[in-house]
């Protein structure tokens, strides 16, 4: 089983010219300039200009920044959300269960991306405005994968043993059920931060998400749809850096599986 040591590289490489790209590349990704309106990419605009004259480079290393940011904060958060209601549901069971498994079941009912357009609608958007509205639509995955293992755990001896000692519910949760459910944790954040990128590029794509002047990859990309024709590189590079993350990600997300399905066979 190979470490995903290319992912792993390729992933840190985007990370680090998102947030730290612009202390190299000193282009403004705002300035406007008419004398250099759609440029091909060359040595001058690696990855040429937009409509307005501005470096797509530049563009694409400040929307890294808000992407990468809603992607990592929507993934913690829904992971987290996820995280509690699942342990309350498999270690509570009972009533605590059933209604938790409604609720579960009441947001699973509505198509996450038309639940994600029905919120955004009703508050302008920002960044921490989609955070906030994507982890509310994005923990019910989590929440179930958490109840199903949190059943497991709570059948075991050794946590039979401990509540019949009269053992703190929360130490034998912090203790016990939270070290055992960290693999699947951290598989469903990777998994998370992938789908929370890709749902606020759909949302900027459409026009409702990221707004002028703030940048995202999803807008870059929605911007260079009209003239797709003549200016392929607006639409490609931004849509490559997604692309990418999510490859990165999905690959690191399936060797975090495999590693913990190997570990638990020895077990």
């Amino acid at each position: 089983m190979k470490v995903p040591y290319v992912s792993i590289l390729l992933l840190f490489l985007i990370v680090f010219g998102s947030f730290f790209g612009g202390y190299f590349y000193q282009v403004s990704p705002f300035d406007l300039d008419k004398t250099s309106i759609l440029l091909s990419p060359s040595s001058d605009h690696i990855m040429g200009t937009d409509r307005l004259g501005r470096d797509v480079f530049a563009r694409v290393i400040e929307g890294g920044k808000v992407s990468l940011s809603i992607g990592v904060g929507s993934a913690l958060i829904a992971s987290l959300i996820g995280l509690i209601v699942g342990v309350s549901a498999g270690f509570f069971k009972g009533k605590s269960d059933k209604l938790i498994v409604v609720i579960i079941d009441l947001f699973l009912t509505f198509p996450t991306f038309f639940l994600l357009l029905a919120l955004i609608s009703y508050m302008s958007a920002s960044i921490w405005v989609l955070v906030l509205i994507i982890s509310i639509t994005g923990w019910m995955g989590m929440a179930r994968l958490i109840r199903s293992e949190s059943f497991a755990i709570g059948n075991k001896p050794f946590i039979k043993v401990l509540q019949l000692g009269g053992v703190n519910r929360l130490k034998i949760i912090l203790k016990y059920f939270t070290p055992l459910l960290a693999p699947i944790f951290f598989i469903s954040f990777t998994f998370g931060v992938g789908g929370a990128i890709l749902a606020e590029s759909g949302l900027s794509f459409l026009g409702i998400g990221i707004m002028p002047p703030q940048i995202s990859w999803g807008s870059v990309l929605s911007e260079g749809k009209g003239v797709v024709d003549i200016a392929w590189w607006l639409s490609f590079f931004p849509g490559l850096m997604i692309f990418l993350v999510i490859f990165c990600l999905v690959n690191i997300s399936d060797y975090l599986q495999r590693y913990t399905n190997q570990k638990d066979k020895v077990l």
